[in-house]
């Protein structure tokens, strides 16, 4: 687990953000440590192919950062994860 891991919350209000899978082979990696690996490299700016040993290959994380960002998929969990963090701070703020 690293720091730019989701959280069992997190994955929670993600999941239903990501695209179904077409009914092929079942998956290899799960869409959570997908999403993991991808994380890990927006946070930390390293090379893909640099995502630590544990993670799925740097292949399958950039395939499918391609492929979500191009479809927006990265976009609205940004945007939903904002407008939730938003939706936080107003609760905290009120609170003063």
């Amino acid at each position: 687990m690293y720091s730019s891991s989701l959280t069992d919350e997190e994955w929670l209000i993600i999941e239903p953000l990501l695209p179904k899978k077409k009914l092929t082979r079942p998956p290899t990696w799960t869409k959570r440590e997908i999403l993991d690996g991808i994380f890990y490299q927006l946070k930390n700016g390293c090379n893909w192919g640099d995502l630590p040993k544990d993670m799925p290959p740097y292949s399958t994380v950039y395939w499918h950062y391609k492929q979500w960002r191009s479809q927006g998929v990265i976009k609205t969990i940004m945007e939903e994860l904002h407008l939730i963090f938003r939706q936080e701070e107003k609760k905290t703020c009120g609170r003063l």
